[in-house]
């Protein structure tokens, strides 16, 4: 299985406004072949099998499943939490697309903190057990990669007509270097190692061209590049669907938590044509809870949503 996911992700390499829709029900968009999953974190909690059910009611496909929260905290370690999933994935029909290294390496950076390594090699092992084709590898809070001003401030070099961020040259080449060091492992397994972080596209393609390997690609996400002051389709244009591994979907509008909200940030029909024209075929993944006590309802409509626009 490892060799096919493996062939398969060295096959691709070699390839190098608002929008509300009426949609009557979820199955209707089911149709459309899209796949969507969600971040467990969004779901109800980190690393916790027996929510899958409530994502099955929810009308999703997948979920991305977090390696863990904390040093001693590391559940898919474990082969048994390991097989209740699988077990009950089977029973619900919910796929594992993603396992991801978030929070834990927020908190304990890859670029400075030599324990990090561990968890994202705790990630790939996972991912390799439940079937998963990629992992997140997070770059926020501790572990952002620019540089911060005397006011704590992220150190701009361009702010129009798209923002450019100065960039940690330490951090980066730190990371590059572990990220060497990984790249077997990911290979062997054939799990994909996706950098989620708040860098441009072009930022993140130098540094994956530095690591050299297609098994190195990007976990994007669009809220985060949208709030970073990017231009979203182009950057989704410029890394192309070989180098992107799954897409995050949210809109950090103030008070948005349905897609289709009227005040919503995100130019959805611009961001679909995109990876439209690009031909991506992977996951897409809600990570938005939807309103207080309405999550259900709520996800079962981004859902619809995300399947109408993307398909």
């Amino acid at each position: 299985m490892a060799i096919n996911r493996r062939g398969f992700l060295g096959a691709a390499s070699a390839g190098f406004s608002t929008l509300s829709f009426n949609i009557s029900s979820a199955s209707a968009a089911e149709e459309t072949g899209v796949k969507i999953g969600m971040c467990d974190w969004n779901l109800g909690g980190s690393a916790k099998p027996d929510l899958i059910p409530r994502a099955k009611e929810a009308h999703l496909d997948g979920i991305q499943v977090s390696v863990g929260t904390a040093p001693d905290n590391i559940p898919l370690r474990d082969p048994k939490v390991r097989k209740k999933y699988l077990d009950l994935g089977k029973e619900y029909g919910i796929a594992f697309h993603s396992v991801a290294a978030g929070s834990i390496l927020n908190m304990i950076p890859l670029a400075t903190e030599p324990q990090s390594a561990v968890y994202v090699i705790d990630a790939v092992e996972a991912a390799a057990a439940l079937g998963a084709t990629n992992i997140l590898i997070a770059f926020f809070g501790n572990g952002d990669l620019r540089v911060r001003d005397g006011m704590e401030r992220y150190r701009l070099l361009k702010k129009e007509p798209f923002r450019v961020y100065e960039l940690d040259s330490q951090k980066i080449s730190r990371v590059v270097e572990v990220m060497k060091q990984i790249v077997p492992r990911a290979e062997e397994a054939g799990v994909a190692l996706g950098l989620e972080n708040t860098l441009s596209a072009e930022q993140n393609l130098e540094i994956i061209d530095r690591i050299g390997s297609p098994i190195v690609q990007v976990y994007f996400d669009i809220g985060n590049s949208t709030t970073n002051g990017y231009d979203v389709p182009n950057e989704v244009r410029l890394l192309g669907a070989d180098r992107i591994c799954e897409i995050h979907l949210k809109d950090n509008g103030k008070d948005v938590q349905v897609f289709d909200s009227p005040n919503a940030e995100i130019k959805w029909p611009e961001i679909a044509k995109a990876c439209k024209d690009i031909k991506y075929d992977k996951w897409y993944v809600l990570e938005e809870s939807g309103r207080e006590n309405r999550f259900i309802e709520d996800t079962r409509t981004n859902v619809a949503f995300a399947k109408k626009v993307f398909g």
